[in-house]
């Protein structure tokens, strides 16, 4: 076993039931890509990372992954049901501080995952993810999420997106041939061998990935690896988008945001009038609705509660109230548009919260991931996401990271002011997914 990471992709050799993976170095595809000056909208990165836990064998039979794509409005529907559970969580976890994160992230990490889950530990998680099985079966959510990320690579001149994943795995580590060949299909999965026995290394090694494929903006995707990982999936996911509309730098000033009843701070803020862009004032749940698109048609949607009425909306957020916001939306002219220019970030650690959403046996001794090595020897020991935002004139710049570890076990003056806390949805249209989900409930906290 080597005493170093190793960097470039992975040719896959040998036979059997299980292939190990041999990788010469490459120092120039870890070499981070510098930041380009326009801003960017979204970038997001999951990683899961795996290591031993010994555990009896089972005969599980493998299964075959047929090539049936599930609908997009069936993926988008799952992942918004998905989104706006974690969020609630996320929410409840820190009620008085920015949440932001990115559910196609978690979901699709999820979903590579399980690609190597068996029996109720499977059923566990794509049911977690909000999926109904009975409708959609589980080869119908691998191949909804190969074309999802097909869809993802057509180049566009107004829109930079991309998306892909990778593995990380140990030197000596034997996989399932076809989970290779899964991994590799219908995830468009990279491999690089790394040696975890040097867990200093091979965090940095990771993280280097990660941070060029984000462009800078993901750092440190893990802050610990154990000597006892084995494996690390990761995907990431890069959008870069301007605004329609530009705002006028020369028109933003300081202006009050009120945090709370007994908080406010002063943050820049943006202002545009004469603003033509979708709008929709819902009376029913007490909040205003606009739709601010970007020049490549996508958009982000930001919806500011009435006073007081936050906490009511965020127990009122289902995949049918955005179906209703986005169906009533209408084209309205808009006097004056207020919009803090804030940067905000955050770092959560999801174990606990996934299994508050019915997403167990990942983490327990018996967790069934024996397709990906052959045996019952691998559970998810540590989940944890981080993001961050930015929004100024010119467009939006986000990254998301998530890590999975595994161990081997209306007519009239419309004035609109997001000066109190707010939340924000970033769309994609072709799917009509989520990306980015949030709130902002101070500008300044970083």
């Amino acid at each position: 076993m080597g005493s170093s990471s190793r960097e470039s992709p992975a040719s896959w050799t040998g036979g059997g039931s299980g292939s190990t993976p041999h990788i010469p170095l490459s120092q120039a595809e870890m070499r981070a890509e510098r930041m380009s000056p326009l801003l960017a909208l979204g970038l997001l990165v999951a990683g899961l990372c795996s290591s031993v836990h010994c555990l009896p064998e089972d005969g599980t039979q493998e299964k075959q992954c047929k090539v049936v794509p599930v609908d997009d409005h069936t993926l988008a529907s799952s992942n918004t049901d998905f989104a706006f559970s974690l969020y609630k969580q996320l929410a409840l976890k820190t009620p008085n501080k920015n949440v932001f994160f990115s559910p196609l992230s978690i979901s699709m990490a999820l979903a590579f995952l399980s690609l190597g889950a068996r029996g109720s530990t499977l059923t566990e998680i794509l049911e977690g993810l909000k999926f109904n099985l009975t409708e959609t079966p589980e080869t119908k959510i691998h191949q909804g999420f190969q074309h999802f990320l097909r869809t993802l690579s057509q180049p566009s001149n107004k829109l930079q997106l991309s998306m892909g994943n990778a593995m990380f795995v140990q030197e000596d580590l034997k996989l399932l041939e076809k989970f290779i060949e899964d991994a590799r299909t219908l995830y468009a999965s990279e491999a690089f061998s790394t040696n975890f026995q040097d867990p200093d290394a091979a965090k940095k090694f990771i993280n280097d990935y990660v941070k060029n494929k984000t462009q800078g903006k993901i750092v440190e995707l893990f802050k610990h690896l154990s000597s006892d990982t084995v494996m690390v999936l990761v995907n990431y996911i890069y959008f870069k988008a301007q605004w329609k509309t530009l705002f006028d730098p020369q028109h933003t000033k300081q202006a009050e945001f009120h945090v709370s009843e007994n908080e406010t701070v002063e943050v820049p803020t943006m202002s545009i009038g004469g603003l033509k862009t979708p709008y929709f004032r819902d009376e029913q749940l007490g909040c205003t609705v606009v739709e601010l698109l970007y020049s490549s048609n996508d958009s982000a949607l930001f919806i500011l509660p009435d006073e007081g009425r936050m906490q009511d909306l965020e127990a009122k957020l289902h995949p049918e109230t955005l179906r209703r916001w986005r169906d009533s939306l209408q084209p309205s002219q808009i006097h004056e548009l207020y919009l803090p220019k804030f940067s905000i970030s955050s770092y959560y650690e999801l174990k606990d919260i996934l299994s508050q959403l019915g997403i167990r046996k990942i983490f327990i001794p018996g967790a069934d991931l024996s397709g990906i090595t052959g045996t019952d020897s691998l559970l998810v020991s540590q989940v944890v996401h981080s993001a961050v935002l930015d929004v100024d004139e010119e467009g939006t710049e986000a990254a998301a990271a998530t890590g999975i570890s595994l161990e081997k076990t209306s007519i009239r003056r419309i004035i609109v002011r997001f000066n109190r806390p707010f939340l924000i949805s970033v769309i994609l249209k072709k799917s009509q997914s989520i990306i980015f989900l949030g709130k902002v409930t101070n500008p300044r906290e970083e």
